[in-house]
């Protein structure tokens, strides 16, 4: 399977089933656009006929002269030996057995607190309520969370734990107790934590900031962009806004992370469709690592995302991704999430078809110790799969996560984007089709113009490093 496209004057073709990607020049692009039409995926290298290297050559002949064309055609030949070009797709049959796999659960989501102290208007979690009460989670429940993550992640060592909410610093204590209490298990099952924070910063303080630089190897930090744009839509209870407040806590604590990850993490919505201006506000102020994530919110939101918006969205993607070369190239450069690909490996086959592993290897769990298969289905009954004390009972729900994968998503099945996205969210596919197999079709439309932007800029790095 091929996936041909122009993006800043680069041309990009992409062998779906390899991974392989090539920036070529417009007659090799052209010669490929032509074979793709004609020649299927090969179960092992072949070589042209004699029919398919007429095809290219009729229809470029006016174009490019004869010889340039006979080149062109003993490159792509190259490619097609090197299992480069029209791959066989060797990861259809690996799917089969995954309902029989043992099931490892490898990270939590631990909902330390069902309360916020903002109020974000696109909240998912409903001001940390998640469709229910607000409640702290205890030290008690946290601890047997722990403990079940231990007692099912099977031989694997290295465990993630995030704290959610809400807003987990309302829960602070707690949360130290927790990882004290993690960190004494290690040695004993031979586990090690990885502890991860997301906050909105209001409650930030140097010690929290200290024992954070000390234990979270991950911290992500809420913010929307400018300041009218995050005051719209993170004010506080009373209607203030937060930037003036978070701003200065957050570059302090994003300068004393060291080599210590962090992210500032945004949402966008249709009310800010130029938010490449909002990270690169983000860069502005000094932040090195920047995400940007579109809004998921019901058609009837004033501030969806819809259809219409898109052609605004992906102008604005291609826009960014042109900045983020221009700045790279200038010594000031950022890490952008949804700009992080790796191409020379890639995810694990199990990860690049069934992506985030929710409902089977990640789990949510809320503060009173219930079980389900992410942050974004708490509250839904229908995918409660248990609790801390009895363990995965509902392994129904679970055993359908572990089906969920690009093979089993029709609208995946012939999709370029399948090996990067994994499918996308399940939450999200769930909750605009009904189903955990469907695809949410304007962030699937969002997700590939990004990853067609990070090839792009892998393409456009490596020619100026080739160039100096």
């Amino acid at each position: 399977m091929i996936h041909q496209y122009i993006n800043n004057g680069y041309h990009i073709v992409l062998d779906v089933n390899s991974g392989s990607v090539h920036s070529v020049d417009a007659l090799l692009y052209d010669a490929v656009e032509v074979l793709a039409k004609i020649v299927p995926d090969m179960e092992k290298p072949m070589p042209l006929t004699d029919d398919q290297k007429k095809a290219v050559r009729e229809a470029l002949v006016c174009k490019y002269s004869a010889e340039d064309i006979e080149d062109a055609l003993s490159d792509i030949q190259e490619l097609i030996d090197a299992e480069e070009l029209f791959a066989a797709d060797i990861y259809k049959d690996y799917v089969i057995d995954f309902k029989k796999r043992q099931t490892v659960v490898k990270a939590l989501c631990l909902h330390i607190a069902h309360d916020c102290n903002l109020a974000c208007k696109y909240c998912f979690a409903e001001e940390g309520e998640y469709h229910g009460r607000r409640a702290l989670m205890s030290f008690e429940v946290g601890k047997k969370a722990l403990d079940f993550l231990i007692a099912n992640s099977g031989n694997r060592i290295n465990l993630e734990v995030d704290f959610f909410g809400g807003e987990p610093l309302m829960n602070w204590n707690v949360v130290k107790q927790l990882v004290e209490y993690g960190r004494s298990q290690e040695k004993e099952h031979n586990k090690k934590f990885r502890f991860t924070l997301t906050t909105n910063g209001v409650l930030l303080n140097d010690e929290i900031m200290e024992f954070c630089n000390r234990e979270m190897s991950n911290v992500v930090l809420s913010l929307d962009g400018r300041p009218e744009v995050n005051d719209r839509m993170r004010p506080f209870r009373n209607g203030k806004g937060s930037y003036e407040l978070i701003v200065p806590k957050f570059q302090k604590f994003a300068k004393s992370r060291g080599e210590k990850d962090y992210f500032v993490r945004g949402t966008f919505t249709r009310n800010n469709l130029d938010f490449g201006n909002d990270v690169l506000h983000y860069a502005d102020l000094g932040f090195e690592k920047l995400s940007m994530e579109p809004v998921v919110a019901a058609p009837e939101e004033p501030y969806s995302i819809r259809e219409e918006d898109l052609p605004q969205i992906m102008d604005e993607y291609d826009r960014l991704a042109k900045e983020f070369v221009k700045r790279q190239k200038e010594g000031r450069g950022f890490k952008f999430f949804h700009f992080m690909l790796d191409l020379s490996q890639g995810p694990c086959v199990a990860k690049r078809l069934s992506g985030c592993g929710s409902g089977t290897e990640y789990l949510a769990v809320t503060p009173w110790g219930d079980l389900y298969p992410c942050h974004q289905f708490v509250g839904n009954e229908e995918f409660l799969l248990g609790n801390v004390d009895t363990g995965v009972v509902n392994t129904k729900v679970r055993d359908e996560f572990k089906l969920c994968n690009v093979y089993a998503k029709e609208k995946c099945k012939n999709c370029f984007a399948r090996f990067y996205c994994s499918g996308g969210c399940a939450a999200n596919s769930f909750n605009f089709h009904g189903s955990i197999t469907d695809a949410y079709d304007i962030g699937c439309e969002m997700q590939k113009k990004r990853i067609e932007c990070a090839i792009m800029i892998r393409a456009a790095l490596a020619e100026d490093e080739e160039n100096n």
